[in-house]
């Protein structure tokens, strides 16, 4: 086990991120955010580095493409007792990333909403979020991977407790993530279902 000292929320969802935030700023532990979640954690006085600060590249495209970088998924996805890996950090200024705190844009909620338009809801499709997911989800030998909000309190425990969480819980809260981004997956591809058999029968 490896002590947490760096984590990066970025969540759709902003149920309980300001308590998770002060906890882990309490505890020490570097926090990376983006757009929305940053400016929460900021105005309740989170200290938070944003994620264009670690890539040198701005959110761009209209928050398009924000986290799909390799300080990000090289963060997260590095094995950290393979030499070639830890290498490969030091060589392009890698900081490992130990906590992946996302949940995804809001698909499900924005296509139940009347009227709502293919564009509209094309837009509310999450990329870098999924991407992030899995990568944490993968790398789960070394990367805690939080979903679900009501994992928030435990999460705090066990990091006041021991500062890091066991193998075991770390693929516990994998095997979430991928239900997590399968179920979102899902919920997309039966929508375009539904437009392309609309788009047949007109």
């Amino acid at each position: 086990m490896m002590k947490v000292k760096r984590a990066l929320l970025s969540v759709s969802d902003k149920t309980g991120i300001v308590e998770l935030g002060k906890a882990l700023a309490d505890l020490g532990i570097e926090i990376i955010s983006t757009g929305g979640t940053m400016r929460t954690l900021k105005e309740a006085g989170v200290p938070v580095m944003a994620v264009q600060d670690v890539t040198g590249f701005p959110e761009m495209m209209d928050g398009r493409v924000k986290t799909l970088h390799p300080k990000i998924h090289g963060a997260i996805l590095a094995v950290r007792d393979n030499p070639s890996h830890v290498q490969d950090m030091k060589d392009h200024g890698i900081t490992p990333i130990d906590l992946v705190v996302v949940n995804l844009y809001p698909f499900q909620q924005t296509i139940a909403k009347p009227g709502v338009t293919l564009a509209e809801a094309i837009e509310n499709i999450d990329i870098g979020g999924p991407c992030m997911v899995r990568a944490s989800a993968k790398n789960n030998k070394y990367v805690a991977i939080v979903t679900n909000p009501a994992k928030y309190g435990a999460i705090i425990d066990i990091l006041k407790k021991d500062g890091e969480f066991t193998d075991a819980y770390r693929l516990e809260l994998a095997r979430e993530a991928f239900q997590h981004t399968a179920q979102y997956d899902t919920a997309i591809a039966a929508y375009l279902s539904e437009q392309v058999e609309k788009g047949a029968a007109d």
